[in-house]
């Protein structure tokens, strides 16, 4: 489990009044289950997002059901220490970057301080010198603190309709953006009724970023 909301020293450097736009980590930044899936490969494992059933060499319950509760949360705990075989969500880093020359990024994830440090080096390694934000809790309320720590206008950029929803219930002046990570997840992941864009692509999303910004220029 991570620790409390826990904002990196670069966030010292905002400046008041400028827009930012908070991103959700996994699936919206880097692919988090491709890399996923392939650190369980070299382990003879392979997860079924759809039914959350682990299989391959994994250790089973004398009914035959895998024990996933522990399997795989230890295994999501040693994968998220090492995250050097993430890539970036196709057109991310691009967007990332047209939208950094106008308001401030920041990305936004569940990991702990010590897996920071590799998330920090696999932002890097994609080009990406971003503040990351830790957060165990709900979205909503980190992101309106961090909202209202740089002023208006603000954006959330995240794939979890749930995440959204807490923003909304949270700070519901805060443009919210649906954009879905992994094809996968699409069957499991509802649609969501609290985003101001369900955004095909990243291109479509900096595009609403960026119009919304000029309105307010």
């Amino acid at each position: 489990m991570s620790e409390p909301f826990s904002v990196s020293a670069a966030l010292s450097d905002l400046t008041p009044g400028r827009p930012l736009a908070i991103v959700d980590a996994d699936e919206v930044v880097l692919r988090f289950v491709a890399g996923f899936d392939r650190f369980l490969r070299q382990r003879d494992l392979y997860l079924d997002l759809v039914n959350y059933r682990l299989h391959g060499n994994v250790r089973r319950t004398p009914d035959g059901v895998a024990v996933l509760d522990v399997e795989v949360t230890a295994l999501l705990e040693e994968f998220r220490q090492d995250l050097d075989s993430l890539e970036p969500v196709e057109g991310a880093v691009d967007a990332l970057k047209k939208i950094g020359a106008r308001a401030h990024v920041v990305v936004l994830s569940n990991v702990t301080k010590v897996q920071a440090t590799a998330r920090r080096r696999n932002l890097a390694a994609c080009g990406l010198d971003l503040p990351l934000i830790c957060n165990s809790g709900p979205k909503g309320p980190a992101v309106r603190d961090l909202s209202i720590r740089a002023g208006r206008p603000s954006f959330f950029v995240d794939d979890i309709g749930q995440h959204l929803a807490s923003v909304a219930g949270s700070a519901p002046d805060i443009f919210r953006i649906h954009l879905v990570g992994d094809e996968r997840l699409k069957a499991i992941l509802p649609v969501s009724e609290h985003a101001h864009l369900r955004a095909k692509d990243w291109n479509a999303a900096a595009e609403f970023i960026c119009a919304r910004l000029d309105e307010v220029a």
